[in-house]
C-alpha cells in the first residue's frame, strides 16, 4: 500500500499562489494578512491536509501560538461561556487555547500553572485572587503576559466583576421588599475570593440596616443543584427560618427552588430566593429567578483581547471592571408576616 506523501509548506504556497513567507505568516500572524490572501492559504491548507510542525513553527516564530487558561472547574456553565468566547476570539488571531481545571484545589492550580508555563504558552489567564504563594511567584515573575480574571489584585493586570457589589445589589433589593430574616447558601469561601466577597457584600449591607448575618446563617456547600437543595433544607428547618435566601450562584439558587417545590414551600410567597450569575436556566425556572447578571461572555472576549494586545507589544489598561446588573424576576417578593 502506498503511503500518501506529506504536504509541505512549499506545496501550500504553490497551490495558493503565494510565497512560503506568506504561508508562514498565515500560520503565525493571520491578522496581518488581507482577507482574500488568508482565505487562499487556508483553502490550500485544507485541500492538502497540511499540518505544520509545532516545534518548527515555534522555533521560527519564537512563539507556540498557544494561550493557557487555568480555571476552577469545567463543570459550570459560568466558566464555559467565558472560555468559549475567549477561544473564539483567540482563534481568529491564530491562537489555540489550552485549558486546565484545578477543581478548586490550590495545589492542583499550582501544578497546572507550572505545566502551562513549562509547555511554553505565549500568555496565561488565571481566575480569582486566592492563590498559593508559590503560584503567585510563578505568575508575577512569568516571562509571558498573565492576566487575572473574575476578580482584582494589584499584583497582576485584572479583568473582572465587583463580587462584593453583587452581594450588595441582591441584599439591598430584598431589604426594600421588607425582608429582615436572611439566610445565604454559598460556595466554599476558603481559597475562593469571589464567593467570599459575595458573602461579605450581603453581610455588610445587612449590618448597615442593623441586621446580622451570623456564620450559622451561611451554609457553605458545593456550587451544585444538590448543594442548593441541601442548603435550603437546612435553613428552612430552623425554628425561625429566613424569609429571603441569597445564593452565591444560580445553580445553588435553582437547587433551592427545586427543594422548595418538593417540600410544598411556595416561592416567593413563603420565601424569596435569589442567585448570582444570570445563567440561561435562571429565566426558565418556575418561578423565574431573580439574579445578578455577570457578563461572562464579555469577560472572555476582554481577556483574549487584552492578552493579544500585550503580545503585540501594546499596553492595555491594567484593570477592567465589567458592569453587573440586578435582574428582577418572580422568585422574589414582599416579606410575609
Amino acid at each position: 500500500m502506498n503511503r500518501r506523501t506529506k504536504a509541505t509548506l512549499e506545496d501550500v504556497a504553490r497551490l495558493a499562489g503565494v510565497s512560503t513567507a506568506t504561508v508562514s505568516r498565515a500560520l503565525s500572524r493571520p491578522d496581518l494578512l488581507q482577507g482574500e490572501t488568508l482565505a487562499r492559504v487556508q483553502g490550500a491548507i485544507a485541500q492538502l491536509n497540511y499540518v505544520p510542525g509545532g516545534a518548527a513553527r515555534a522555533l521560527a516564530s519564537g512563539r507556540t501560538l498557544t494561550i493557557g487558561a487555568v480555571i476552577p472547574t469545567l463543570d459550570h456553565a459560568i466558566f464555559a461561556r467565558a472560555i468559549q468566547a475567549m477561544q473564539t476570539e483567540l482563534a481568529a488571531s491564530g491562537y489555540q487555547l489550552l485549558i486546565a481545571a484545578s477543581d478548586y484545589v490550590p495545589g492542583l492550580e499550582l501544578a497546572a500553572v507550572r505545566a502551562m508555563l513549562a509547555r511554553g504558552v505565549d500568555a496565561l489567564m488565571v481566575v480569582g485572587a486566592d492563590h498559593l504563594e508559590d503560584t503567585w511567584s510563578l505568575l508575577v515573575n512569568a516571562s509571558v503576559p498573565v492576566v487575572l480574571s473574575w476578580s482584582f489584585d494589584a499584583r497582576l493586570p485584572s479583568i473582572g466583576f465587583d463580587n462584593h457589589r453583587a452581594g450588595r445589589l441582591v441584599a439591598d433589593y430584598l431589604l426594600g421588599l421588607g425582608h429582615r430574616r436572611f439566610g445565604m447558601i454559598s460556595g466554599h469561601t476558603r481559597a475562593n475570593d469571589r464567593a467570599r466577597m459575595r458573602v461579605e457584600g450581603v453581610r455588610e449591607t445587612l449590618a448597615a440596616h442593623g441586621l446580622d448575618l451570623p456564620p450559622s446563617s451561611v451554609i457553605e456547600t458545593s456550587f451544585t443543584l444538590a448543594g442548593g437543595r441541601s442548603g435550603f433544607a437546612e435553613l428552612m428547618a430552623r425554628a425561625a427560618p429566613p424569609t429571603a435566601i441569597i445564593c452565591g450562584n444560580d445553580l445553588l439558587a435553582a437547587g433551592a427552588v427545586l427543594e422548595a417545590q418538593s417540600c410544598g414551600i411556595r416561592v416567593p410567597e413563603h420565601v424569596s430566593i435569589a442567585g448570582i450569575d444570570n445563567l440561561e436556566i435562571a429565566a426558565h425556572l418556575s418561578p423565574p429567578l431573580t439574579t445578578v447578571h455577570l457578563p461572562t461572555t464579555d469577560l472572555g472576549r476582554a481577556v483574549a483581547d487584552h492578552l493579544l494586545a500585550r503580545l503585540k507589544g501594546q499596553e492595555p489598561p491594567a484593570r477592567m471592571e465589567l458592569p453587573i446588573d440586578l435582574v428582577v424576576r418572580r422568585s422574589t417578593g414582599p416579606a410575609g408576616p
